[in-house]
């Protein structure tokens, strides 16, 4: 733990921030006081809830996360302390911001979700294996893979949702859409953090709700991508 505390240190001496050893030591105290609070189901529903969030809202779920971090109000495990630097809350607040909006504009809202698949996945899986950190490799690695599962498979159902729902002129179904994900977010986190096992339960459902959706709305999509097919080709045909 000494020797963890001391990189993070020297990490933050090279970003311009100097932290003197007693404060550095109470911090370290502190939060391995802190750590031993989060029992094997809070730190396997911590590690869950961010895999699965971080494929929905990765920018919103990181900002809220390090926020009660910064202000004492959670209990980060080591691995994640870096969600509470000023940086990364400043960044992590933006994007946050630009996402809000973006993700709430019918087409746009596909191509966000298109051009940040190649980020939340790989995302929730470092997220879900910080939880654990280099303390307790094994458990690292299961998590950072239960979390780039999780964290693809909620992608995947916000991706085919947003499409079927961009099949309509009317923009209402994509608000409605957005702020259902905001609030399942947020439920679902806080859910993690105050009732792992209510959590777990949750967790499941909402997956089996997501391979529910994949499968009906998949084949909608595919009825809906012949049937343009077969009006844009007819004109051809009657040429």
């Amino acid at each position: 733990m000494d020797a963890l505390w001391l990189q993070i240190v020297q990490w933050l001496h090279t970003v311009g921030l100097h932290v003197d050893a007693g404060t550095a030591q109470a911090v370290a105290e502190g939060a391995e006081r802190a750590t031993r609070q989060l029992d094997m189901p809070s730190l396997l529903a911590l590690a869950a809830a961010l895999g699965w969030a971080s494929g929905v809202r990765l920018y919103a779920v990181v900002f809220t996360v390090g926020a009660l971090g910064a202000l004492d109000w959670l209990a980060l495990p080591p691995g994640l302390l870096v969600l509470e630097h000023p940086l990364v809350l400043l960044a992590c607040g933006f994007m946050l911001c630009v996402e809000f909006f973006a993700d709430k504009v019918p087409l746009l809202d596909s191509v966000w979700d298109g051009v940040h698949a190649f980020i939340r996945v790989p995302a929730g899986a470092l997220l879900a294996a910080g939880v654990f950190g280099a303390d307790n490799v094994a458990m690292a690695v299961v998590a950072g893979l239960l979390g780039g599962s999780l964290s693809a498979t909620a992608l995947a159902t916000k991706m085919t949702a947003r499409a079927a729902a961009n099949t309509s002129p009317e923009p209402f179904s994509n608000w409605g859409l957005s702020f259902l994900e905001d609030g399942l977010v947020a439920g679902l986190v806080w859910l993690a953090l105050q009732h792992p096992v209510w959590f777990g339960v949750a967790l499941v459902l909402v997956l089996a709700v997501s391979v529910l959706l994949l499968v009906v709305l998949f084949k909608f999509l595919r009825a809906v991508s012949r049937r343009v097919f077969f009006f844009l080709s007819e004109p051809a045909k009657v040429v």
